[in-house]
């Protein structure tokens, strides 16, 4: 065992995707929340853009670090969906404007 060396494994998460969408049952369910990943996409991609914290992001809103974290995590979770209100105000903490599109599928 003293003679094992650390040899990482690469990991490509697109392509895992990619394999894993092979799965017709598991294409089926990612469907089913592609746009809440994409909300949490577009949220996290503002607050890198704005080079800020949950923590900083959180204070601009006037909430808790805590409960921001629960806002961004419920998007992937169905537990709790983020109120228009709540997202109004992450998008000005950020300093962006929030909007939302109907596109014909």
């Amino acid at each position: 065992m003293a003679d094992m060396k650390y040899q990482p494994v690469s990991y490509d998460p697109n392509k895992s995707l990619d394999n894993d969408l092979q799965n017709p049952d598991f294409k089926k369910a990612y469907k089913a929340i592609e746009d809440e990943f994409a909300a949490l996409d577009a949220l996290l991609a503002a607050r890198r853009r704005a080079g800020m914290t949950q923590e900083q992001v959180a204070a601009k809103m006037g909430v808790s670090q805590p409960s921001l974290a629960r806002v961004e995590a419920s998007l992937g979770s169905h537990k709790h969906s983020p109120s228009l209100e709540m997202l109004r105000k992450y998008a000005a903490a950020v300093n962006c404007k929030l909007e939302i599109r109907l596109v014909p599928q």
